[in-house]
């Protein structure tokens, strides 16, 4: 078994009816790329997490073909929540959703944790990385959004059992570090826990080597779909053959 991550998969629908290729050309026929290299790399015992802006979708019913899209793919997906995720509601109702549609292989990454390949898969969504920079629909109090994503990060790193041997993995939408901003409260919660890796999307148009470093011993990685090439970057990886090429030359494989 093996354990990936991509965030920023912005699906809309079999038809892509918002495709994000309007803004940069490697998103075009992204949904094909990222099943034929999905279904290259992720087996059925395999765990994908998802950090976040999933789908363009309003609502859950909207997004229910984004849903039966991912699901229909190999592996258990972790789905946390984006600042594109206006289809998100409370767990219960996701859970539910889910259940009614039997969408067997998709979870919540929402104040939990999961245990995967030995590891403890914990994280939020985070906030905008910069308060200049906040792009929201309306005023947002920065400092207010950003303690409540502390707190449900502690909560999610808090979840996992004191005696878990395991190694804490923290998945991200917004990234804690990036561009010179630092977000002091983040960084001393993955201290506090022990985290050594956290993992971040959000990010697009990036793909030079920026997008991998260390601060304060914890190596953060951007790994938004673009980055990747549509390619699920490996966080755990049991060593096997490709069942197929994947669609583009990515740097990881």
């Amino acid at each position: 078994m093996s354990l990936f991550a991509i965030a920023d998969l912005h699906l809309s629908g079999a038809d892509d009816s918002k495709s994000m290729a309007v803004f940069d050309s490697r998103w075009e026929h992204a949904r094909s790329k990222l099943e034929r290299n999905w279904r290259a790399l992720v087996g059925p015992k395999d765990h994908v997490v998802i950090p976040g802006d999933f789908s363009w979708a309003m609502t859950l019913e909207q997004a229910e073909e984004d849903f039966a899209f991912v699901d229909s793919l190999p592996g258990t997906k972790y789905i946390g929540k984006g600042n594109h995720d206006f289809w998100w509601t409370s767990a219960k109702k996701m859970n539910a959703f889910f259940d009614s549609r039997s969408f067997s292989s998709l979870r919540i990454l929402y104040n939990n944790w999961f245990e995967a390949d030995g590891a403890a898969v914990c994280g939020t969504r985070g906030w905008f990385s910069d308060p200049a920079n906040q792009k929201t629909a309306g005023p947002a109090d920065f400092g207010k959004l950003s303690a409540r994503e502390d707190l449900r990060l502690i909560h999610s790193l808090s979840s996992v059992p004191s005696g878990f041997a395991g190694e804490r993995i923290v998945f991200l939408h917004f990234p804690p570090v990036w561009n010179g901003f630092v977000s002091g409260s983040s960084l001393e919660i993955l201290e506090r826990f022990g985290v050594r890796r956290c993992y971040f999307g959000h990010i697009h148009g990036v793909y030079g080597p920026e997008c991998a470093f260390v601060r304060g011993g914890i190596r953060f990685e951007m790994i938004s779909a673009d980055r990747l090439d549509f390619a699920p970057l490996p966080v755990i990886l049991t060593p096997r053959p490709l069942k197929s090429p994947i669609a583009l030359d990515n740097p990881h494989f």
